[in-house]
């Protein structure tokens, strides 16, 4: 698995609008690790993981950078921040619940440090209400606590722009990491759909022009989920079953983190949700 991991590469950069992009990472097969580092104007949305530097300092050399905000203090997120930093002479800015881990580090299970290095610790700067583009358009921050308890997402609503942190990947939800929240995530979601933007610009999913939509189908799909694992649950139907019938069989990704990442995280939550309090 190590050599086929470092045997393999991605790499692409693009241009949205606006928004220019670099996506980077080791491979696409079963597992997804590409991670989109994402700047508009002088501003720099994550940092992408450590292993991948000096493509992302490459891409970021080309013009300066003002600003780093960070979503939230994972690895893939952060790992760069201290040399842009540095690179850059600026100071991050990140959640105030980041920034104790982003100062002193912080322990990375085996299989996420293998796909995305270990971050460097970096002081930040804690985010203010509205952060601004160096042309004067307003970036709100907007914290979805869910997938991590200080994921905050930025809104740019002049231009229509959500950045989304972690709070969308895909629009199926089939997996959960042991420390997320499903209740958490349900709320978030319900929260960001109200909001007013058009097109959401995923580290790991890429650019979602019909954004908004896509969001609210997410929501929605994890609430399906939900219904038929209680469903199930009420006819007596174990967790492990209930799993298999509604996901398939876990992935080998399950194995490898020892659980901490699988589907019947997701189900042993799922059974839980009060549907009613999200319609």
């Amino acid at each position: 698995l190590l050599r086929f991991i470092y045997s393999m590469s991605i790499r692409q950069r693009y241009q949205y609008e606006s928004v220019l992009g670099l996506k980077v990472g080791r491979l696409n097969k079963g597992i997804n690790t590409q991670f989109i580092v994402y700047r508009i104007g002088s501003t720099v949305i994550d940092a992408g993981p450590s292993n991948q530097w000096k493509f992302v300092r490459d891409f970021l050399q080309k013009e300066t950078v003002s600003q780093l905000l960070l979503t939230h203090h994972h690895e893939d997120h952060s790992g760069n921040a201290c040399r842009i930093a540095k690179l850059f002479s600026i100071t991050p800015k990140a959640p105030l619940l980041a920034q104790a881990k982003l100062a002193n580090g912080y322990k990375t299970p085996f299989l996420q440090k293998m796909v995305w290095g270990s971050p460097l610790p970096v002081i930040t700067q804690p985010l203010n209400e509205v952060e601004y583009l160096s042309t004067g358009q307003a970036i709100v921050p907007v914290h979805t606590p869910g997938h991590a308890k200080d994921l905050t997402c930025f809104h740019l609503p002049e231009f229509g722009y959500f950045f989304s942190g972690d709070l969308f990947i895909a629009k199926n939800l089939k997996m959960l990491r042991k420390d997320e929240n499903l209740h958490e995530l349900l709320t978030s979601l319900n929260r960001v759909v109200t909001l007013d933007f058009n097109t959401v610009f995923c580290p790991h999913g890429g650019v979602i022009e019909k954004g908004q939509a896509a969001l609210n189908e997410k929501l929605n799909n994890i609430l399906i989920t939900c219904e038929k694992a209680q469903q199930l649950h009420a006819k007596g139907d174990d967790l492990d079953h209930i799993t298999r019938t509604l996901l398939g069989d876990e992935l080998i990704v399950a194995k490898l983190t020892g659980g901490n990442f699988c589907k019947r995280n997701l189900i042993e939550q799922a059974v839980t949700i009060n549907v009613s309090n999200f319609s």
